[in-house]
């Protein structure tokens, strides 16, 4: 099984606590997220996350192609860190770290996501043409409209 590995980092000129508070609310989450995933959460979520917490959705990676994601907030360390794992979904292995720090200019958010695709190793391949483009688009877009819901 190949493993690949995506790291994202944004200085955020917010608190701390409001960071938290946002990134920590997983309704938040549709509102990172590119449209062309078409993202719903379908399951009832509580407006805090905590460890052993389990959020469903269907994305449309594929047009018209819904796929049912299920991942579960393993880790929860308040204004530091939560980690998310994929439980069922589109990824052979699916492991997602948020971090949060102090910067001179305001918060350090940092995303570390590791992953696996399944039929390896014609995952090699399809990651390099397609998916690994993808994850990279999504946190790339992540970080425009996180610039303009917290300008500088």
């Amino acid at each position: 099984m190949k493993i690949f590995q995506i790291k994202s980092k944004k200085i955020l000129n917010i608190s701390l606590d409001k960071s938290w508070d946002f990134f920590s609310n997983p309704s938040n989450l549709p509102k990172i997220t590119p449209p062309w995933l078409n993202l719903k959460l379908t399951s009832d979520l509580p407006d805090k996350m905590y460890a052993g917490m389990l959020i469903t959705y269907k994305v449309y990676s594929f047009p018209g192609i819904p796929i049912s994601w299920v991942t579960e907030i393993t880790q929860v360390k308040e204004k530091n860190f939560f980690i998310d794992e994929q439980r069922f979904g589109p990824y052979k292995f699916w492991h997602h770290q948020h971090h949060f720090r102090d910067a001179n200019e305001g918060i350090e958010m940092e995303d570390i996501v590791t992953y696996a695709l399944p039929f390896d190793p014609l995952s090699r391949p399809v990651n390099t043409l397609t998916i690994g483009r993808k994850v990279k688009e999504i946190f790339k877009y992540r970080e425009e409209v996180l610039s303009q819901i917290f300008p500088d």
